[in-house]
């Protein structure tokens, strides 16, 4: 499946998955497999951590977080990993990819309520603003990432002019464009 990690050039005929729709190898055209469920699962983990950029251990705390929150953890998970930072500044089109978002935090690019934050996995909240620091206004990255970007998700406001967006609400499931399964994710974790 096609996640989109690289930006601008996985909407061109050069994304690899355009090219060549099977895996990698001298078997990668024969692998015809029937998958089990823990196949299933596990693949629909490792796609969402892949699309959020995490490891093992971080997307595991995400999992545990969203089982005590009340409600239904697959939305919670989601809810979870939208209000990261670097998934904001993505979402706001302050930056190309969340790749891009994440190194852009830890640079210190970015203010949140007035102060610095380089901690990429810090989560955002309803009534957060988050602006460029003003030694960062002249980066073209982030002009080039504002031309290209689309209309911003319903919970966040973008203003283009001071460089600066805000998260409205919490991100409800139907508000968050990622294509996941997060109820296999959440089957998957605890089977464990």
């Amino acid at each position: 499946m096609k996640l989109f990690l690289k930006g601008e050039r996985c909407l061109l005929e050069k994304c690899a998955f355009e090219r060549r729709s099977y895996a990698p190898g001298q078997h990668g055209q024969n692998m015809r497999r029937k998958q089990s469920n823990y196949s299933v699962q596990l693949r629909a983990k490792q796609k969402l951590a892949r699309i959020y950029g995490m490891r093992e251990g971080q997307f595991r705390k995400y999992y545990k977080e969203s089982t005590r929150v009340p409600g239904v953890s697959g939305d919670n998970l989601l809810r979870l990993l939208e209000s990261r930072l670097d998934n904001v500044i993505y979402r706001l089109g302050l930056a190309p990819s969340r790749k891009g978002a994440r190194q852009l935090v830890r640079h210190g690019h970015f203010l949140v309520n007035g102060h610095k934050v380089d901690i990429p996995s810090f989560v955002t909240g309803p009534g957060d603003v988050i602006q460029v620091a003003e030694k960062s206004r002249q980066l073209e990255v982030i002009h080039e990432s504002l031309r290209r970007s689309k209309e911003a998700v319903p919970w966040l406001s973008m203003d283009k002019v001071n460089l600066q967006g805000q998260v409205v609400e919490k991100p409800n499931r139907d508000d968050i464009p990622t294509v996941a399964e997060e109820q296999l994710v959440i089957e998957f974790y605890s089977r464990v």
